[in-house]
């Protein structure tokens, strides 16, 4: 059973998997689709979730500096509900507030061009929702 962080942008969704035990995440694939079209991002993702035994799916819930919720908070929420219609997985939903900028910090010290960075930082910020959600889980599990 592995787990599977997504970070959804307008005409991107990030996609992130850990192993089967859970301890080590990477970008399994960015998802494109027509700006907006939810329902084609979402077709997609279905085939990735039937060809891995999911147990857990972790989206990012991109909130304002001030906590609270914007219009991309918004669509993730939306997306949420869309998805919870098509599959029984627990969703979790994480605040991903600097995910992309921690991103494309890394991207940076990787040295990688603006237009390497742009193909590949929703599927790192995926990665990162994913392992903040797996750190948090293993502390709540060794209290």
């Amino acid at each position: 059973m592995r787990y599977l962080g997504l970070d959804l942008g307008t005409k991107t969704l990030g996609v992130a998997i850990t192993d089967k035990t859970k301890t080590i995440c990477h970008v399994l694939e960015v998802i494109r689709f027509k700006s907006n079209d939810y329902n084609e991002a979402l077709e997609k993702l279905l085939k990735i979730i039937n060809s891995y035994e999911i147990e857990k799916i972790v989206l990012g819930l991109p909130k304002n500096m001030n906590n609270s919720e914007g219009f991309a908070s918004s669509r993730s929420l939306e997306f949420k509900k869309l998805l919870e219609t098509k599959v029984n997985i627990p969703i979790f939903l994480i605040d991903e507030r600097l995910s992309t900028l921690e991103a494309e910090n890394i991207l940076l010290d990787a040295d990688l061009s603006r237009q390497k960075r742009k193909k590949v930082i929703d599927g790192m910020a995926a990665q990162i929702i994913l392992e903040t959600f797996i750190k948090r889980e293993e502390n709540t599990n060794a209290e």
